[in-house]
């Protein structure tokens, strides 16, 4: 159980575009962690790829399913090298960073409510 051939021809091109190499890449398959049991402890599913050139790493091991890891990393240091190359934001970090701005501004403004200031007060030594 993996992806379908459409999405790895999709990634297989994304590398292409951006002129990422299989030899420049390293991956070792590793032990995950969390539930599973003996499973877990016997299996090596996790994934770990690196871009030799940037020094760039993903691991990855959120599945149980070796093939379907070994994707999703993949697909994940693309979107990292992309995100590099070109200074755009992926839409995952566009979400990441749209969250913490929305966290902030209710800090601030539950701050506010309760009457307590933004700055640190100063210490007494």
């Amino acid at each position: 159980m993996g992806p379908d051939k459409k999405k790895l021809d999709a990634l297989e091109k994304r590398m292409a575009d951006l002129g990422i190499q299989r030899q420049d890449l390293e991956e070792k398959f590793i032990r995950s962690s969390g539930r599973g049991g003996q499973k877990v402890n016997k299996s090596s599913s996790a994934v770990f790829v690196r871009h030799i050139p940037t020094g760039i790493f993903v691991k990855y091991g959120k599945h149980r399913s070796q093939h379907l890891n070994r994707f999703m990393a993949l697909r994940s240091l693309v979107d990292r090298l992309e995100e590099k190359s070109t200074g755009k934001m992926s839409r995952e970090t566009r979400e990441i960073e749209k969250l913490r701005k929305q966290k902030l501004r209710r800090k601030r403004k539950s701050r506010k409510k309760a009457g307590i200031s933004d700055q640190m007060p100063p210490k007494d030594e």
